[in-house]
């Protein structure tokens, strides 16, 4: 295995192509398309898709009918043949076609110097500025027959699909324009049948809005069908006797824009993505709602034929041609953040106010450390009293330090509670947990410095403990402030400590996206200036449990890992079970060069930083150690609390199921094929 090969991690390189079609020359047409393939070839590129009768032009109209014509059309398409023989894609081009007693608009694979099938366009369109009928034949109903190109019979219908039989997953599809446009389209059924990348040679001329109209059929093509979409319009040299084209490419993977050239081009230009066909079969997998469609249209989708090929992709070190967020949870687009942030920030205010209102309003108990979760969890809380029509004094907020505690948190929570205007208290728990610990016969009672985890779970138990205890006698639900990382990791303490509390608003937001939500509600103005000044200061104040006493602050992620790290593992695994080694693939393509790629709006640059597959690795076993081997006993008792992001939540009785026993080997195992990376620096 070749850990820098895009082949080796279940990825398959893609492009689709336009250029300048010389009308009525398929020679020229023909050149054309093999200058561009064979520089696909040079990428890596397993599949090129070209537009719609792009051996003759789209906008030809009764040149269609003319044998001359077609005669060279089918010259040129062996030339076409001939010159892939030593090119790694699979051409898929765009040719009218006779056959029986009409002409077919047909998009026809070839690959190493053969035809691997013909596919007709199944709903020539003959509306508005289009009239394909008069010289095309539907082939709608074109199922299980052949084809004689070149003097070879070869698979003609809309029924094929084309197989890699050496890259696991891409299985193509090919329709023609006109075909996505309708309610079900031929690449509905074909992804049912089991297609994974469709493409769309399309002629398509452009009018105001249509780009967008194609976008959003694109989007919902690939969205729908849990598949890849490349989709290739004419450009320039088409016929602009009434109309005028653009020459739009797309690539996208179910629903996620991956490329697109520019539009209007003046040269020949191409669109190159690499589709990620582990998460489309892992899509596919968990929504069994996919493969029951597949049932109820088995009469159509189960006859489909298979033609296989052996694509012999490369081993080599090709790069990433797809965009890896850093923080899959934490969109960098502005918009789009904003967004998230608004969503999430109500999806927990509805949630904790719906369940205080069904259990009969009592008060929220909420311990607040002046850290990101209690803050969040208050801000959250206050809100919920708000849209209630509740004074916020009926939250009881707690500050309750311990033997680490530093007077700048504590002091930021008493600022909150007070900029809040929560009824707030401060209840010292170091004299109850002296007495624990000098009961126990712990060292630490003694005046020896023993900080182990009997010491710390003595001051977080003490803290829910005396929490409930409030609750119980105040008339009220504890509020838990925990993150959906931390219970990734296991990194709470369970029962009476933190893993506990009776509604637990946080459980389904990452640590990664914590700051970002905070600064959000600052900048939407969700509460006054002054609470403003306070929560700003927060987000400034490191990480820490605030459990072991020393001049130097404990920090969790020198401890830990960095939650940038596991929460781009938690998401990778989490929504797509991906594999550890594919998953340190990933991470170093989207963390080995701070100065590459988006980073979030307002991300602090002084925590700009990168890291190296030897510390990518690192975490990812402690990763794998806690979350599958260690941390699912807390998880599996965790309190309720809403989920908030579609990469998942870790509720037992929601996406995350698993024993509370298992062990971490065969994830371990996986990983060690990344040690050989590693090694070679």
């Amino acid at each position: 295995m070749n850990f820098w090969s895009i082949y080796q991690h279940g990825f398959a390189r893609v492009a689709a192509c336009t250029g300048h079609t010389v009308i009525a020359d398929p020679h020229a047409n023909a050149e054309a398309v093999l200058r561009q393939a064979r520089r696909c070839a040079d990428e890596g590129v397993a599949v090129t898709v070209f537009p719609e009768l792009v051996l003759c032009g789209y906008s030809i109209e009764d040149l269609l009918l003319q044998d001359a014509l077609l005669d060279q059309v089918e010259e040129a398409l062996e030339e076409v043949v001939a010159g892939s023989a030593d090119l790694l894609p699979v051409l898929v081009v765009g040719a009218p076609l006779r056959h029986r007693n009409r002409v077919y608009n047909c998009a026809v694979l070839v690959h190493r110097g053969r035809v691997l099938g013909v596919v007709p366009k199944s709903y020539p369109p003959n509306y508005r500025e289009f009239y394909e009928r008069r010289q095309i034949a539907g082939g709608d109903d074109e199922r299980g027959g052949t084809i004689r190109v070149g003097g070879r019979a070869v698979p003609f219908g809309v029924d094929l699909l084309f197989e890699a039989a050496d890259v696991p997953g891409l299985v193509l599809h090919a329709e023609v324009c006109e075909d996505m446009w309708v309610p079900v389209p031929p690449s509905a059924e074909a992804a049912l049948a089991g297609a994974t990348v469709l493409v769309n040679l399309s002629g398509s001329p452009i009018t105001v809005g249509r780009a967008e109209d194609r976008k959003l059929l694109c989007r919902s093509a690939s969205s729908r069908c849990l598949a890849a979409y490349v989709y290739a319009a004419a450009g320039l040299g088409e016929s602009t006797t009434d109309l005028s084209w653009d020459g739009q490419t797309l690539i996208y993977e179910n629903g996620m824009l991956l490329a697109e050239s520019d539009r209007f081009a003046l040269d020949e230009s191409h669109a190159v993505a690499d589709v990620d066909l582990d998460l489309l079969r892992q899509e596919r997998m968990r929504m069994g709602t996919f493969d029951e469609n597949r049932r109820t249209h088995a009469a159509r989708t189960g006859d489909f034929r298979t033609v296989s090929f052996t694509l012999a992709p490369p081993a080599a070190d090709l790069g990433l041609r797809r965009r890896v967020e850093r923080f899959p949870f934490v969109p960098a687009d502005a918009e789009r953040l904003a967004l998230d942030c608004y969503e999430a920030y109500n999806i927990q205010v509805a949630g904790l106010q719906q369940r205080l209102a069904s259990i009969g309003g009592p008060k929220v108990v909420i311990g607040v450390s002046g850290g990101l979760d209690s803050t969040h969890a208050l801000i959250v809380a206050a809100r919920a009293m708000d849209r209630a029509g509740r004074p916020r004094s009926d939250i009881l907020a707690w500050t309750l330090p311990g033997f680490a505690t530093s007077d700048h948190t504590k002091g930021n929570a008493h600022q909150l509670m007070r900029a809040l205007g929560v009824t707030a208290a401060e209840l010292d728990i170091t004299p109850t947990a002296r007495l624990m610990l000098k009961e126990m016969g712990h060292p630490f009672a003694s005046g020896e410095p023993v900080y182990d985890v009997t010491f710390e779970n003595v001051q977080a138990g003490l803290r829910t403990d005396y929490l409930f205890r409030l609750a119980n006698q105040r008339g009220g639900i504890v509020l838990g402030t925990g993150d959906l990382s931390e219970l990734a990791l296991g990194w709470s303490t369970y029962g009476v400590g933190d893993q506990m509390s009776h509604y637990n608003v946080n459980s389904g937001v990452p640590k990664t996206l914590m700051q970002h939500l905070i600064r959000w509600v600052v900048s939407s103005g969700q509460f006054d200036e002054e609470t403003g000044k306070v929560l700003t200061a927060i987000l400034d104040t490191e990480i820490s449990p605030e459990l072991v006493p020393g001049e130097e602050m404990q920090s969790t992620e020198s401890r830990i890992g960095p939650y940038a790290l596991h929460d781009f593992t938690l998401f990778q695994v989490l929504r797509h079970g991906f594999r550890p080694s594919k998953i340190a693939f990933l991470a170093w393509h989207a963390w080995h060069d701070a100065e590459g790629g988006a980073w979030p709006p307002n991300f602090p640059e002084a925590k700009r930083v990168a890291y190296d597959l030897p510390e990518i690795r690192r975490w990812l076993e402690v990763f794998c150690r806690r979350f599958f081997a260690f941390a699912q006993f807390k998880r599996s008792a965790m309190p309720n609390g809403p989920k908030v992001s579609a990469g998942g939540s870790l509720s037992p009785r929601g996406d995350w199921r698993a024993p509370s026993d298992s062990t971490a080997e065969a994830w371990l195992r996986d990983l060690a094929r990344v040690d050989e990376a590693v090694a070679e620096g």
